[in-house]
């Protein structure tokens, strides 16, 4: 009886190896007898977003302008047709999404855009690999950690020996699921992400070489939860620390033994468990994956005190009053609090009244001041009927936030109207005294020169550029002469203390500065499908 029992058990382990090798050892075999090997089967799928649960506002599946079967190509320049990377595999797109940052996703349209992930992933399997494109931060009403459910749901259709490899923000926060679930995962080294396709490459080149060399699944997943949470503006690349702590990733990522490192500042606009900092370290080497996520780990948390915004600080009064008093031209100054970029909104008003409100600005010979911007569909629906060199007036702003201030009311003559822009769909300029304010139908960041001459203005012959942003984008940053992050309210305000968490896991640094030092061992995750 026992002798049949052991060999019951040794069939069915043979049989269990023959399966979870799958592909990848079924690959090598062909090599080695010279046989022809088909190039592997790879899906693409994804959904993005920044979301503020500190924001009213909600994101709709519109907003995600979801690229569906081969249009999905078109956000990739490293699969376009002639590239090497697309010949190497068959590719089946199935859906990308992705939406300017706001508020949490309705219900209803995360479930629309991941059923029908689901549905195309379906009718294109079986897959040896899975390019999973996602942001890491986004916020779903009544469902936390939204990339952890939506990576499960894809292994249930997908299967559990399906290489995952995942691509993030560093801005995206990793839960214990996600993790998990994937196989391979990397994210941006670069705060702004001047790295953001080159990270979504190395994510797709490190699966096929997983699957093209037969190594398949990395042996080993160490993940190191770090209870920081700090805002973008504060974590910066081009600034110390977060330039001496992100410098270290790269050569870490390219030792023997290893995949891929990376660290994640994650998002500090929302209150969930998962949001906190996190390092993860994928490869082969059981004692490099563990102690470079340790090293990495413990490099960031001794920074955290070192962390300072990347721009000077002050209120908006004291911002208005240095820029007024410069002579360095153009001033730029960053309304942070309704950032679109990081989740506001994008309507808060309270900024642009104060502006207004200020007797510099009042005379049309006073000190040109660029407003970017603010939505207000009935005063673009009233500049178009009045025209460009009339007046209008009408009110904008806060039909979404308006928890610091009603809506402005603008009366001044249209400079400019403009059609076609993806996000804003119609924006005009409206001259207020000597403030050019952009009008938008629909919310629209402006973070390239092309934004602003593309309506006529030209922000290099302004005194004062004031924009709804944190840390300046890269063309915005070349351009300013001085710049000053003003510490306004809104949704992804700077000042974490007075946003209100509830459900982030405590103590956190800097809301508990004297909290004791954490344990930082690196903990290994289960490989999925094991």
């Amino acid at each position: 009886m026992r002798n049949t029992s052991i060999k019951n058990f040794l069939f069915c382990l043979f049989v269990g190896m023959l399966f979870t090798g799958t592909a990848h050892s079924s690959i090598n075999e062909k090599r080695r007898l010279n046989k022809p090997v088909a190039p592997p089967r790879i899906a693409i799928a994804g959904l993005a977003i920044e979301s503020s649960t500190f924001s009213p506002a909600l994101t709709e599946e519109a907003a995600f302008h979801a690229k569906y079967g081969a249009d999905v190509f078109t956000s990739y320049r490293f699969l376009s047709t002639d590239s090497p990377l697309r010949s190497r595999a068959i590719w089946i797109p199935t859906v990308i999404g992705k939406s300017l940052p706001g508020g949490a996703v309705t219900r209803d349209a995360y479930e629309s855009l991941v059923t029908k992930t689901l549905d195309a992933l379906k009718k294109g399997a079986p897959y040896d690999g899975l390019y999973f494109d996602i942001h890491g931060a986004m916020s779903v009403v009544g469902l936390d950690d939204p990339e952890g459910d939506f990576i499960v749901r894809i292994r249930k259709v997908i299967g559990k020996q399906t290489i995952i490899s995942t691509s993030m923000d560093l801005h995206g926060n990793v839960s214990w699921r996600l993790a998990e679930n994937t196989d391979l995962i990397t994210c941006y080294r670069m705060a702004p992400h001047e790295d953001a396709m080159e990270t979504k490459e190395r994510a797709v080149r490190n699966l096929l070489e997983r699957i093209e060399s037969g190594k398949g699944k990395p042996a080993y997943k160490a993940y190191v939860s770090i209870p920081i949470l700090l805002p973008g503006e504060k974590t910066s690349t081009r600034i110390e620390p977060g330039k001496s702590v992100y410098k270290a990733v790269a050569p870490a990522a390219t030792q023997p033994g290893i995949v891929d490192a990376a660290i994640w500042i994650g998002y500090a606009w929302a209150d969930e468990p998962r949001n906190h900092a996190v390092v993860m370290v994928t490869g082969d080497n059981k004692e490099k994956v563990t102690q470079t996520a340790n090293h990495l780990a413990q490099r960031f948390w001794n920074a955290r005190s070192q962390f300072v915004f990347v721009a000077p600080t002050a209120t908006l009064a004291e911002c208005l009053d240095k820029a007024l008093a410069s002579n360095n031209r153009p001033f730029f100054i960053s309304d942070s609090g309704d950032n679109p970029t990081a989740g506001g909104a994008g309507d808060v008003t309270w900024t642009l009244t104060e502006i207004l409100a200020r007797p510099e600005f009042k005379p049309e010979n006073g000190p040109s001041l660029i407003y970017a911007s603010i939505p207000g569909p009935e005063v673009v629906k009233a500049a178009i009927a009045a025209g460009v060199g009339n007046q209008v007036e009408g009110f904008a702003g806060a039909a979404v936030d308006a928890r610091f201030a009603p809506p402005v009311k603008l009366s001044g003559k249209v400079e400019a109207i403009e059609y076609g822009d993806r996000d804003a769909e119609v924006e005009v300029v409206i001259r207020v005294g000597s403030v050019h304010v952009i009008v938008t139908k629909k919310r629209k960041p402006y973070h390239k020169e092309a934004d602003f001459t593309r309506l006529g203005l030209n922000p290099r012959k302004t005194d004062i550029v004031v924009v709804k942003i944190g840390y300046l984008e890269p063309q915005l940053y070349a351009m300013q002469a001085d710049w000053l992050l003003a510490l306004t309210v809104g949704g992804v305000d700077q000042n974490l203390e007075r946003l209100g968490y509830k459900r982030i896991q405590r103590p956190m640094f800097p809301l508990d500065k004297n909290m004791p030092n954490p344990d930082l061992s690196a903990q290994l995750v289960p490989i999925s499908g094991k």
